[in-house]
Protein backbone atom coordinates (compact mmCIF):
# COMPACT_ATOMS: atom_id res chain seq x y z
CA UNK A 1 0.00 0.00 0.00
CA UNK A 2 1.58 3.40 -1.14
CA UNK A 3 1.60 6.59 1.52
CA UNK A 4 -1.97 7.92 -0.74
CA UNK A 5 -3.76 4.25 0.04
CA UNK A 6 -2.88 4.70 3.34
CA UNK A 7 -3.46 7.89 4.40
CA UNK A 8 -7.20 7.17 2.47
CA UNK A 9 -7.75 4.28 4.21
CA UNK A 10 -6.88 5.53 7.68
CA UNK A 11 -9.31 8.28 6.97
CA UNK A 12 -12.18 6.41 5.76
CA UNK A 13 -12.00 3.37 8.09
CA UNK A 14 -12.12 5.96 10.83
CA UNK A 15 -15.36 7.19 9.67
CA UNK A 16 -18.66 5.81 11.43
CA UNK A 17 -21.12 6.45 8.49
CA UNK A 18 -19.47 4.52 6.06
CA UNK A 19 -19.07 1.98 9.36
CA UNK A 20 -22.79 1.99 9.41
CA UNK A 21 -23.59 1.86 5.97
CA UNK A 22 -21.62 -0.76 5.34
CA UNK A 23 -19.43 0.71 2.42
CA UNK A 24 -16.21 -0.06 0.87
CA UNK A 25 -13.11 1.64 0.19
CA UNK A 26 -12.47 -0.14 -3.70
CA UNK A 27 -9.44 1.37 -4.56
CA UNK A 28 -7.73 4.67 -4.52
CA UNK A 29 -5.32 6.02 -7.25
CA UNK A 30 -3.59 9.63 -7.09
CA UNK A 31 -7.46 11.86 -8.59
CA UNK A 32 -9.57 8.92 -8.03
CA UNK A 33 -11.75 6.80 -5.34
CA UNK A 34 -13.82 4.16 -5.85
CA UNK A 35 -16.66 3.34 -2.94
CA UNK A 36 -18.82 0.20 -3.34
CA UNK A 37 -22.00 0.05 -0.65
CA UNK A 38 -24.51 -3.35 -0.78
CA UNK A 39 -27.93 -2.52 -1.25
CA UNK A 40 -29.71 -3.04 2.38
CA UNK A 41 -33.62 -2.80 3.01
CA UNK A 42 -32.02 -0.47 5.94
CA UNK A 43 -30.96 1.92 3.37
CA UNK A 44 -34.34 2.27 1.50
CA UNK A 45 -36.51 4.84 1.24
CA UNK A 46 -40.33 4.41 1.07
CA UNK A 47 -40.49 2.95 -2.67
CA UNK A 48 -37.88 0.83 -1.54
CA UNK A 49 -34.66 2.54 -3.51
CA UNK A 50 -31.50 3.26 -2.44
CA UNK A 51 -32.30 6.67 -0.30
CA UNK A 52 -30.95 9.56 -1.98
CA UNK A 53 -29.11 10.47 1.52
CA UNK A 54 -26.93 7.32 1.29
CA UNK A 55 -25.97 7.58 -2.95
CA UNK A 56 -25.19 10.71 -2.00
CA UNK A 57 -23.00 10.06 1.20
CA UNK A 58 -20.82 7.55 -0.66
CA UNK A 59 -20.46 10.06 -3.84
CA UNK A 60 -19.18 12.93 -1.39
CA UNK A 61 -17.32 10.56 0.09
CA UNK A 62 -15.66 9.22 -3.19
CA UNK A 63 -15.28 12.81 -4.38
CA UNK A 64 -13.70 14.12 -1.25
CA UNK A 65 -11.34 11.11 -0.98
CA UNK A 66 -9.99 12.06 -4.70
CA UNK A 67 -9.51 15.37 -3.73
CA UNK A 68 -7.66 14.14 -0.38
CA UNK A 69 -5.28 12.51 -2.84
CA UNK A 70 -4.28 15.90 -3.96
CA UNK A 71 -3.92 17.67 -0.99
CA UNK A 72 -0.46 18.48 0.97
CA UNK A 73 1.34 16.59 3.82
CA UNK A 74 -0.68 17.93 6.68
CA UNK A 75 -3.47 19.07 5.42
CA UNK A 76 -7.06 17.68 5.18
CA UNK A 77 -10.54 18.18 3.30
CA UNK A 78 -13.66 19.17 3.80
CA UNK A 79 -16.89 19.44 1.29
CA UNK A 80 -17.37 23.20 0.58
CA UNK A 81 -20.15 22.63 -2.04
CA UNK A 82 -21.86 19.63 -3.97
CA UNK A 83 -24.56 19.02 -6.54
CA UNK A 84 -26.30 15.71 -7.12
CA UNK A 85 -28.48 14.63 -9.94
CA UNK A 86 -30.09 11.49 -9.49
CA UNK A 87 -30.48 9.87 -13.40
CA UNK A 88 -33.21 7.27 -12.49
CA UNK A 89 -34.20 5.10 -9.32
CA UNK A 90 -31.14 4.14 -6.88
CA UNK A 91 -32.28 -0.12 -8.00
CA UNK A 92 -29.65 -2.49 -7.70
CA UNK A 93 -27.89 -5.05 -5.98
CA UNK A 94 -24.52 -2.76 -4.70
CA UNK A 95 -23.78 0.75 -6.04
CA UNK A 96 -20.29 2.19 -7.02
CA UNK A 97 -19.47 5.43 -6.52
CA UNK A 98 -16.57 7.12 -8.17
CA UNK A 99 -14.99 10.84 -7.66
CA UNK A 100 -12.43 12.34 -10.08
CA UNK A 101 -10.49 15.16 -9.44
CA UNK A 102 -11.06 17.80 -12.12
CA UNK A 103 -9.24 20.74 -11.16
CA UNK A 104 -6.93 20.50 -7.82
CA UNK A 105 -5.80 24.30 -6.58
CA UNK A 106 -3.96 25.00 -3.54
CA UNK A 107 -7.37 25.71 -1.63
CA UNK A 108 -10.34 24.38 -3.20
CA UNK A 109 -10.16 20.88 -5.47
CA UNK A 110 -13.32 20.96 -8.24
CA UNK A 111 -14.27 16.98 -8.58
CA UNK A 112 -17.14 15.25 -10.37
CA UNK A 113 -18.50 12.08 -9.05
CA UNK A 114 -20.45 9.30 -10.52
CA UNK A 115 -22.99 6.60 -9.13
CA UNK A 116 -23.35 2.93 -10.78
CA UNK A 117 -26.16 0.92 -9.58
CA UNK A 118 -24.95 -2.65 -10.10
CA UNK A 119 -27.81 -5.35 -10.83
CA UNK A 120 -26.87 -9.30 -11.93
CA UNK A 121 -24.08 -10.32 -13.97
CA UNK A 122 -26.17 -10.43 -17.04
CA UNK A 123 -26.75 -6.32 -16.64
CA UNK A 124 -24.53 -3.65 -17.24
CA UNK A 125 -23.69 -1.30 -14.55
CA UNK A 126 -25.94 1.34 -14.83
CA UNK A 127 -25.34 5.94 -14.18
CA UNK A 128 -27.83 6.75 -11.47
CA UNK A 129 -26.48 9.90 -10.31
CA UNK A 130 -24.16 12.33 -10.88
CA UNK A 131 -21.73 15.05 -8.47
CA UNK A 132 -20.30 18.22 -9.11
CA UNK A 133 -18.16 18.99 -6.09
CA UNK A 134 -16.05 21.75 -4.47
CA UNK A 135 -13.83 20.35 -2.01
CA UNK A 136 -11.65 22.92 0.30
CA UNK A 137 -8.23 21.80 1.74
CA UNK A 138 -7.66 22.61 5.30
CA UNK A 139 -5.06 22.08 8.01
CA UNK A 140 -4.84 18.94 9.57
CA UNK A 141 -5.24 18.70 13.58
CA UNK A 142 -2.08 18.52 15.16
Amino acid sequence: MNDIESRISSSFFAQGLMKTLGATLMSVSEGEVRISLPFSAALSQQQGFAHAGVITSIVDNACGYAALTKAPEGHDVVTAEFKVNFLRPAIGTSFLAVGKVVNAGRLLTVCTGEVFAIGDAQSAPKLIAVMQATIATVSSKA
